[in-house]
């Protein structure tokens, strides 16, 4: 049952990926047909985000209600039905209202299943199901441009996916004993569960500096594959399909890195892989700055996307040692909250030092939010060891 339950979140987080990428694969289609200009794909993008967060910071309380495995159903189910609803939508203004149900399920369930992840398996799992988002992420874009080449419509690529997702949301309600048995037998090793409020939780020692950690390493990474392809189209001089299948290699080098730091996971600790991916980050953006021809900067951006791997997934791993099983929860929320902050804002602010400055600043940028990112790891880090 345990191990059936773990193939079940395997499923969970492709499921989470699928439904993340398909706009911008369908929007160039979607916009002349709907009678909108390119642009307001961004006005889609910023609800989904904006009710992703919400829906991040009332996680606690809603799992704590309602358990792992039933949000997770409902969080799924909702964004089933918000895939059907865009399937069958011709109008912007009804696309902008059936995005709020799409981002309000995305932010419960990821807040659920990276906690129960981190509380109940080891790192390696973390990673490997973080790559298991990657290949979600990926399908997503392929399913769309598959029914697209086949005379479909974009209509019918969501149509597809959401029923992908109402099949996964009838495996999540078939195995919500599994999920209950597990959370009870967890709640017997818990002597007491907390609920906290937001601003008692930022209170303490090593939630600030963690949450602008989370923030960073998302920013970070949400700028670094949505701009590279234009840094080596405009000050690089790279064709425009040669620097769209080389900007492709970032995120295969983050399903990359995942993978492989799930295997490493089993000889190093999370505190030591993600050091291990600044490490490789901070090289990668060097050789993204020095002036060492086109292969450097392919090479790279493969090391920038490598060295994501085992970021976000080994920091989410660390939650409950870092804050105690009672409140991980709590803190789980925040930190999906504060990523997606981080992801939703800082992309758009770039665009717009690009456009008025040089994009030539892209390196340098995404440099710099790594090195504040080690700043504010370390200082956690330096907390933890001062209370042993």
């Amino acid at each position: 049952m345990f191990s059936l339950l773990l193939v079940i979140i395997y499923i969970s987080f492709i499921s989470l990926g699928l439904p993340d990428s398909i706009l911008g694969s369908a929007w160039p289609l979607m916009y002349g047909e709907l009678n909108v200009p390119i642009s307001y794909a961004g006005i889609i993008s910023m609800i989904i985000s904006f009710c992703t967060i919400i829906s991040s910071l009332m996680s606690d309380k809603l799992i704590r209600k309602l358990g792992t495995g039933l949000v997770t159903a409902i969080s799924v189910g909702m964004t089933a039905v918000a895939l059907m609803g865009f399937s069958v939508s011709n109008s912007f203004i009804l696309l902008c209202i059936i995005a709020v149900p799409y981002g309000l399920g995305a932010g419960s369930v990821d807040a659920a299943l990276n906690n129960y992840v981190a509380l109940h398996y080891e790192s390696k799992h973390m990673s490997w199901l973080h790559c298991f988002w990657g290949i979600g992420a990926t399908l997503g874009p392929y399913i769309m441009g598959l029914c697209l080449t086949n005379n479909l419509t974009w209509n019918d690529g969501y149509r597809v996916i959401s029923l992908i997702q109402i099949t996964l949301t009838i495996i999540l309600i078939i195995s919500l004993p599994m999920w209950k048995k597990n959370e009870k037998e967890a709640s017997e090793q818990v002597t007491e569960q907390h609920s906290f409020r937001l601003i008692d939780l930022l209170k303490l020692p090593k939630a600030k500096p963690l949450l602008i950690a989370f923030f960073c390493y998302s920013a970070f990474e949400a700028l670094a594959g949505l701009w590279a392809s234009s840094y080596m189209v405009l000050y690089r001089g790279i064709s425009e399909s040669t620097a769209a299948s080389w900007a492709s290699l970032f995120y295969l080098g983050i399903t990359a890195g995942r993978l492989i730091s799930g295997f490493l996971a089993t000889r190093l600790n999370d505190k030591n892989l993600v050091r291990c991916g600044q490490a490789i980050l901070f090289i990668g953006c060097i050789i993204l700055i020095l002036p060492l021809g086109n292969i450097a900067v392919l090479i790279g951006l493969i090391l920038v996307g490598v060295g994501c791997g085992p970021i976000y997934p080994s920091l989410l791993h660390e939650t409950p040692v870092n804050f105690g099983a009672d409140i991980s929860q709590s803190i789980m929320g925040m930190q999906m909250a504060c990523a997606y902050t981080g992801s939703t804002l800082v992309p758009p602010l770039f665009g717009i030092l690009a456009e008025h400055v040089s994009i030539a600043f892209y390196p340098f940028i995404i440099l710099a939010i790594l090195i504040l990112q080690v700043v504010l790891v370390e200082r956690v880090n330096r907390k933890s060891a001062d209370t042993k």
